[in-house]
């Protein structure tokens, strides 16, 4: 099962904070659902995700607080699924074995099977920004002399990489022969056309 990895990893609260939601009603479990999958899909809106927590408290006459480690919980389970690319039913097994009912486990497949989609899009668009590409300058040249015999004459390519790691942005410099060059090339070729693939 590869989301009882993920919970053993989280702490033992996760199986112990399934239970209190097999106490919740069809509807509210519903409800806690969408709104712990909006926030996965916009993870920037935490005010409104805790306002939300807040409100669903108040109208289930709920505590906050253990309300939140629910939440917390809940939350884990897309997290890990993501990271270990499973896949609906086995987010199902994995829920029930957690001590999750089978009714609410399968509401929550069905929820998984309709956002997973959004969710991986957001995870590939988080790893690929995490070292985003500014500018790049280049330039080409040929080596004139050389202590080595079969260096002089030699084509090669000097890049400036402008990348932002974080809030800092950094240059990068890269020198390459021709033959690393076209290897770098095909890479970045196939990087684009996969990267196309999933938009």
């Amino acid at each position: 099962m590869g989301l009882l990895r993920g919970a053993a990893e989280a702490g033992s609260s996760s199986s112990a904070d399934m239970q209190p939601l097999n106490q919740l009603s069809g509807q509210q479990f519903s409800s806690l659902t969408e709104v712990i999958f909006q926030f996965l899909v916009e993870p920037k809106e935490v005010e409104r995700f805790l306002a939300q927590l807040a409100d669903f408290a108040a109208l289930n006459k709920i505590s906050l607080g253990p309300l939140k480690n629910i939440a917390k919980s809940l939350l884990l389970v897309p997290t890990s699924a993501l990271k270990r690319s499973l896949s609906a039913e086995q987010v199902r097994a994995d829920l029930i074995a957690l001590g999750l009912s089978e009714e609410k486990a399968a509401y929550f497949e069905e929820q998984w099977k309709e956002n997973s989609p959004a969710l991986l899009r957001l995870a590939v668009g988080n790893t690929l920004m995490v070292n985003q590409l500014i500018d790049m300058e280049w330039k080409f040249g040929v080596t004139a002399g050389s202590s080595e015999l079969e260096k002089g004459g030699s084509i090669f390519l000097q890049l400036k990489l402008v990348v932002q790691k974080g809030n800092q942005i950094e240059p990068v410099y890269l020198e390459l022969t021709l033959p690393q060059f076209y290897s770098f090339l095909h890479e970045m070729e196939r990087v684009k056309a996969s990267l196309e693939c999933l938009s």
